[in-house]
């Protein structure tokens, strides 16, 4: 399900490259979103990223995809249902490396014994892992204890992308990542916890969330 901003913002998206062959700018979906910062933006194409409706190719300048539109139906005024029509994916194996840490950092213990089987459709180009979430730091980003996580193996990330970090060479945790000055925030997505402030030169980024699998 999508909120009204982000199915509203995703379709603004889709119309521009139907029109013009390029994303649009940051600017321009401010101000198609009646939005005063570039930062709300932010947060719902990490939403929208997050949920596998978009697909920002990190390499390119204003290079966005929309990989599925939703449909919409009666539901509470804040949400849209997805409804997808595309036939069944082709998967993939990748390594699952065991838990990560959504609450207090844990130390980092590779283990490339697993594997997890995703659909294609949720990689693009890159090299990709996954992780298992441990604690309830990031449930208001949807990100809930048990969940297996999908991470693009980079070292580069923008402020308000959702990112695997490596603190001091042992502990790995999953947190929202702003820069501040020489200094960078690791930031929860629940109230109950605080944000995190480390040294940039202490913080080495691991990869960024690309897409996640949840089982009941």
């Amino acid at each position: 399900m999508l909120t009204r901003k982000q199915h509203k913002l995703l379709l603004f998206i889709d119309s521009h490259l139907k029109q013009t062959g390029f994303s649009p700018s940051f600017d321009e979906m401010r101000e198609a979103m009646g939005l005063r910062s570039k930062s709300g933006i932010h947060r719902l194409i990490s939403g929208l990223e997050e949920r596998g409706f978009l697909r920002r190719h990190h390499h390119r300048a204003r290079a966005l995809e929309v990989i599925q539109l939703p449909e919409m139906q009666e539901l509470p005024p804040n949400v849209v249902r997805a409804s997808f029509t595309r036939p069944k994916a082709e998967t993939v194996r990748i390594p699952l490396y065991g838990r990560i840490a959504a609450g207090l950092p844990i130390e980092a213990v590779p283990d490339a014994s697993h594997v997890l089987t995703v659909p294609t459709e949720m990689l693009g180009t890159g090299d990709y892992y996954a992780l298992e979430v441990a604690g309830d730091s990031m449930v208001d980003a949807g990100i809930l204890d048990g969940d297996n996580v999908i991470i693009r193996r980079t070292d580069q990330a923008e402020n308000g992308q959702i990112v695997v970090a490596l603190i001091d060479e042992h502990e790995v945790t999953l947190k929202r990542l702003r820069r501040k000055g020489n200094m960078i925030a690791l930031e929860p997505a629940n109230s109950s916890y605080e944000t995190r402030i480390v040294p940039a030169e202490k913080l080495r980024i691991q990869g960024c969330l690309a897409g996640l699998i949840r089982q009941y």
